[in-house]
């Protein structure tokens, strides 16, 4: 009898979740966005091709034409120096340290030039949180970066970055902006913002910004009219329920986003490379990822790409992303220091990307940082 019982409380419980995941899978057919705990179930409950399939359809609805894009771009880590010291990251410096540098406007200039060489549009500078760079530094260099080389779009500067430029230099986070904005800054990359829960960044990053300073940062960019892009950082210590708040968070800005000028254009998720760093632990698996590409897809129903990190992941992996909901491959990254000082340092040119896509059975298309299409292959 309890053999019986057993096996029929079995049969119930998956009679269950199956019809759970009729009733999402219904909502997303259907276009109705995604509650907390649908995404929970999803990312706890449903096997991974299902999750996967469930992603595609959307990506295959949102994008018909089978097209996958790419941007040529360059990551110049204009500085190493930073005080948030963020114990995940293997790649800053303290001031005095030996190998801590801040690169000269020649050696900048030298590095967009070789980006221009290779037909590259996007210059993405990033450096840590230093604590001697104001407002003035970045308006002189942004302007001679935008005369020198007007084909160029300078998506730069993290919201963490932009807090301490406005900190140093006195000034409120839209003035900032506004003065950044008229020295040739054009959108905004969404980098630091980690995971957008302060339990976690604390406990991962406890010198860096909030969770809300970041998210003010974008919405007020976005109300200058500027694109910015999101990003999470996950694998490290954060639960599932933190993950889901992240996205939601994320979809909620993007929505108060819908009367304003700017918005996210793309949504980036990688994992956490734990090497070389002082919080250390393991790093996510290759399903986790497939499974949170997927997810953010699902959940993320205003924002309209979903982009697959082979910066950390690697070719083979991203392949399979473009089959998890991603749909774009993000730049082709002439140069990146941040990831790379973990150990991991994947390259790939122009040529290896659209041989990625094709082989993958998409049609590779090279664009702008507003996802403007400039060449199909």
């Amino acid at each position: 009898m309890e053999s019986t019982r057993g096996r029929t409380r079995t049969k119930t419980g998956r009679t269950m979740l199956e019809g759970k995941l009729d009733t999402i899978a219904r909502k997303i057919e259907q276009r109705e966005s995604l509650t907390r705990e649908d995404a929970l179930f999803l990312l706890r409950r449903t096997d991974l091709l299902t999750l996967g399939r469930l992603a595609d359809d959307v990506r295959q609805r949102r994008h018909p034409a089978g097209e996958v894009s790419f941007v040529v771009d360059r990551n110049v880590n204009y500085s190493n120096i930073c005080t948030c010291k963020c114990r995940f990251c293997a790649f800053y410096r303290d001031e005095d340290a030996p190998d801590a540098y801040l690169l000269a406007e020649e050696e900048i200039f030298a590095k967009v030039q070789e980006l221009v060489d290779h037909g590259g549009t996007q210059l993405l500078m990033q450096g840590g949180i230093h604590p001697g760079l104001t407002i003035e530094w970045f308006e002189e260099l942004f302007r001679k970066l935008r005369q020198r080389f007007p084909s160029v779009q300078i998506h730069s500067l993290s919201p963490a970055e932009i807090v301490q430029i406005a900190q140093l230099s006195g000034l409120s986070i839209e003035d900032c902006l506004k003065r950044l904005q008229a020295a040739g800054l054009k959108s905004i990359p969404g980098g630091g913002a980690e995971v957008l829960v302060d339990a976690v960044r604390q406990a991962i990053s406890p010198n860096k910004i909030s969770w809300k300073l970041w998210a003010e940062v974008m919405e007020t960019a976005h109300g200058l009219g500027m694109y910015t892009t999101a990003t999470l950082m996950f694998g490290s210590l954060e639960t599932d329920d933190q993950l889901v708040e992240h996205l939601f968070r994320v979809r909620e800005m993007q929505e108060r986003s819908r009367d304003k000028e700017g918005g996210f254009t793309a949504f980036i998720s990688w994992s956490y490379q734990p090497t070389h760093t002082e919080l250390g632990g393991a790093t996510a698996t290759g399903c986790d990822y497939l499974r949170v590409v997927a997810l953010s897809r699902l959940v993320l129903d205003n924002i309209d790409n979903i982009q697959a990190s082979w910066v950390t992941q690697g070719a083979k992996l991203c392949q399979v992303a473009l089959r998890f909901g991603a749909n774009d491959l993000g730049g082709t990254m002439l140069e990146e220091n941040v990831v790379a000082a973990t150990g991991v340092a994947f390259r790939m040119s122009r040529e290896e990307l659209i041989d990625l896509a094709r082989e993958a059975g998409f049609t590779p298309v090279r664009r702008t940082t507003g996802y403007e299409v400039l060449e199909r292959y």
